[in-house]
């Protein structure tokens, strides 16, 4: 087993393999109504030194028989244990109310997607306020005064992560039609939202940071060179 992981306690990228990682699984029937199922745990330590934790996450699927072994079908179900959701970890100064709502877009992820895609709505309608001043009366309006300030593929993206949020925010006029979220479909808008703070917020920080040892390099070089003009003291 090999494959690229991000840690969630401290974003170090690396490579699962077999050292830093353990499977466990078995099936299990006793007359389940679903017949043979598979449970599968799996345990990840961060290789990253200064880190070391422990991610634990547990699935459960649909046993296939397969040359006397049960293998993974069809994937019912899945928990992360420890940390408790995927939320990443992202610098102080991203605004804590941002922070606060994509934690828990993340937490009830699977347990609630409808909610969680209302709660990514929420951040992204915060974002737009906060990083681009706006606010106006709705999402839409305020998406629609940033539209020159996007590419294409960001516009559509966000617009679509609004329309999805508000199948758990607004009620259907129709009270008996239901549209439902999946976890999946949930994922997708909380990466966005993950997306949009790494290229607003953390970029932006970046940028600033770069700026200011420019600057402060052209200052330190300034006062040598007049230092260096000065008549020498009597």
């Amino acid at each position: 087993m090999s494959f690229n992981w991000l840690c969630p306690y401290c974003n170090h990228n690396s490579v699962v393999t077999d050292q830093n990682s353990t499977r466990q699984q078995f099936s299990f029937d006793h007359g389940y109504k679903y017949q043979t199922q598979l449970f599968r745990l799996d345990v990840i330590i961060c290789p990253n030194e200064e880190c070391k934790e422990a991610s634990l996450s547990a699935s459960l699927f649909d046993g296939v028989w397969r040359g006397g072994n049960c293998q993974p079908g069809e994937q019912r179900n899945s928990w992360q244990l420890a940390p408790i959701s995927s939320a990443r970890c992202f610098p102080s100064y991203v605004p804590a109310v941002i922070i606060q709502d994509y934690n828990e877009a993340c937490l009830i992820l699977h347990n609630s997607p409808k909610a969680s895609a209302t709660l990514s709505r929420r951040c992204l309608q915060g974002m737009i306020r906060d990083f681009w001043g706006i606010k106006e009366k709705t999402l839409y309006l305020e998406i629609d005064k940033i539209a020159d300030k996007l590419d294409p593929e960001t516009f559509d993206a966000i617009d679509s992560l609004r329309k999805l949020g508000n199948i758990g925010a607004h009620m259907e006029k129709d009270i008996n039609t239901i549209i439902d979220v999946d976890s999946n479909e949930a994922e997708l808008l909380v990466q966005l939202i993950e997306t949009l703070i790494e290229e607003w917020y953390v970029k932006r920080h970046q940028r600033q940071e770069k700026m200011a040892k420019i600057k402060a390099l052209a200052a330190e070089k300034d006062a040598l060179k007049k230092a260096s003009q000065d008549p020498p003291p009597p």
